[in-house]
């Protein structure tokens, strides 16, 4: 009857996880539009369009209208319309003429923190003078941006400075305030108004521009990551910091058209966006790079567009090189940059209300972005053509992170210095098999997978450590090997620990973490971090597990092979990573390890002993 009871709770159990993950529509149906898009086929003919077009308006009573002039030749149009206007065209008959009939989703600027005036940065602290910097460029207060020196750039700019590249920065315009007037710019275009000059009425743009390309060694301002490259403005949000996905998707593929190398998006939102997603594609079939902000809601997953295939997703570190509180990470996060805390923001010069030049710190994952954008660009500089050669170098040049269960990080944080050098080697290696299934559609886009969230070599030695220990014992005390057994022995010294680095966008990760851990790993799963905690590092729980199971016939094999797992995977803890909670990570946290890990072995062969009596 128990069991009856046990197996009833776990199928609904499983039937409502099924049913809320089905149901779950997660950012990528959350954005916000009020307008439609209707991207129509190629092979329809302009006159069968525009009788489209005319039976739309005349039966919803709107008027379509080219998103832009570059929108005629994609087919693109827009209508006004909500989510009750959307499911009636996707079921019309006007849904076999196009190709995309998909919301025209917003996406917008995070609001930043507070910004810092120059004044406020240049104010002496603790009696302290200020000190010019006597490194590096002459800029004026090159010294105040620690972001340039925590990513090692002096020592990139010795290898290259990234001319011959252009970077295309998708925001509200660039401005060409004094620190820029010298910084080379090709054309580009304002796709929020419809017009050639893209000019910047917001100042984000043209901070993030500063950061990718900022004059340096002009004795004036401030200095850029590659200040050699070149700026092409793209304006697809207006002074308000909002835009549409059909501008930001034509502007990728201007870039992508008009001979861009990297391409920045310092943007966000919710809504996936199938005419997005083909821009990207096109333009990394082309071999742009394509680098976005991960957002600032310090959510678990990263926001559109860097959650998209083919884009680099960055979350934002602080001066003391710790993830700052709003950056978002976990799924979609494939390396960490400079964002700015409260402790220190990103400095440029950009442009105040008045659109007069003005040096302000702001902080935000729409910071750290250009700092991988302007990376990239040197990377380029030096050799590396194709984009997924680009990111392998950023992401094997990173400074890694011991300790990063929840991907703050992604590879590591941005290393200029290290990837210009690797770049010039030409050591590049095969890309991360379960990004590139990813990247080119053999997973499901709502998954992900953080190939460098599991120590492999440390499980593996668990788990046969484990079945050593259980073969040791079989020849002195036999018994027969079960299913119970080798599930006990997984569960004891690993988990499923390949599950670890596993993500299902919009749905929380620690349950993952909790099925990828073993029992002494169970007590830091659901925070993520590495330091195991000492009750469940331990011979207790194998003890509880040993006094309620020993009776029962197949469970008893679960509790003693469990008892051996931990046994085994205390001993490889203690060896290569002996840290533990309120023990440190020295000699007294590896004594301990090793004695618990005596008595589990201990305890197991007590109750094999026992077995052999009973039979």
């Amino acid at each position: 009857m128990r069991k009856l009871i046990l197996w009833c709770l776990f199928v609904i159990g499983l039937v409502s996880a099924v049913f809320v993950f089905l149901n779950s529509q997660g950012l990528a149906a959350k954005g916000e539009f009020d307008t439609i898009l209707l991207d129509f086929r190629e092979d329809i003919p302009a006159d069968v369009i525009k009788q489209d077009l005319q039976a739309i308006a005349q039966q919803y009573n709107v008027t379509p209208q080219l998103d832009n002039k570059f929108s005629e030749q994609d087919h693109v149009y827009i209508i006004k319309g909500d989510r009750q206007r959307l499911k009636a065209l996707q079921k019309s008959a006007f849904a076999k003429a196009t190709e995309i009939i998909e919301p025209n989703y917003i996406y917008k600027l995070t609001p930043p923190a507070k910004p810092v005036w120059l004044g406020e940065m240049l104010r002496p602290q603790e009696g302290k003078e200020l000190t010019p910097s006597l490194t590096g460029p002459n800029d004026e207060y090159y010294s105040k941006q620690w972001n340039l020196h925590q990513i090692g750039v002096e020592g990139a700019w010795s290898q290259t400075k990234g001319s011959g590249i252009t970077v295309a920065v998708i925001d509200t315009g660039v401005t060409k305030v004094r620190d820029l007037q010298e910084t080379k710019f090709v054309k580009g275009y304002d796709f929020v108004n419809d017009k050639e000059e893209a000019t910047d009425d917001n100042g984000h743009g043209t901070h993030v521009a500063g950061t990718v390309a900022q004059a340096t060694n002009n004795k004036y301002g401030v200095a850029g990551v590659a200040y050699e490259a070149s700026i092409m403005p793209l304006k697809v949000l207006s002074a308000y910091g909002g835009g549409t996905v059909a501008d930001i998707a034509e502007a990728i593929k201007f870039a992508a058209d008009k001979g861009a190398d990297v391409i920045n998006m310092s943007l966000g939102g919710g809504g996936e966006s199938q005419l997005l997603k083909d821009a990207i594609n096109y333009a990394h079939n082309k071999g742009v790079t394509i680098i976005a902000a991960a957002g600032n809601e310090n959510d678990s997953s990263a926001s559109y567009p860097a959650r998209y295939p083919h884009v680099i997703g960055v979350s934002a570190i602080g001066p003391d090189g710790e993830k700052a509180p709003y950056s978002n990470y976990g799924a979609g996060v494939d390396i960490s940059a400079p964002g700015g805390s409260d402790a220190g923001a990103i400095l440029q010069e950009t442009i105040n209300e008045q659109g007069e030049g003005v040096f302000l710190a702001l902080q935000g994952t729409s910071m750290a972005s250009p700092h991988v954008a302007g990376v990239a660009a040197l990377i380029k500089a030096s050799g590396i053509k194709e984009p997924d050669a680009i990111l392998q170098v950023l992401q094997q040049s990173a400074r890694p992170i011991k300790e990063d269960s929840l991907n703050y990080y992604g590879a590591g944080q941005l290393n200029a210095e290290a990837a210009v050098k690797l770049a010039a080697q030409g050591q590049i290696s095969f890309q991360d098999f379960f990004r590139w299934l990813r990247d080119n559609g053999y997973l499901n886009p709502r998954f992900w997978f953080d190939g460098g969230a599991v120590a492999l070599l440390p499980k593996i030695l668990m788990v046969v450590g484990s079945y050593l220990l259980a073969w040791f014992l079989r020849v002195y005390l036999p018994f027969p090997w079960s299913w119970s057994l080798s599930s006990g022995l997984i569960f004891g010294s690993s988990g499923l620990f390949f599950l670890k680095g596993f993500y299902i966008f919009d749905l929380p990760q620690w349950p993952f973490r909790v099925l990828g851990s073993s029992i002494p790993e169970l007590g830091n799963a659901i925070q993520g971090t590495e330091a195991l905690n000492p009750i469940f590092a331990s011979v207790l729980i194998p003890i509880l597990l040993i006094a309620l199971l020993l009776g029962h016939p197949s469970w008893k094999w679960f509790a003693i092979g469990s008892t051996l797992g931990v046994a085994a995977c205390l001993t490889v803890s203690a060896v290569l990573d002996p840290t533990v909670w309120g023990l440190g990570d020295g000699n007294l946290a590896r004594i301990y390890l090793i004695i618990n890990a005596l008595l589990c072995y201990a305890i197991a062969r007590l109750a094999l002993k026992n077995e052999d009596k009973t039979a």
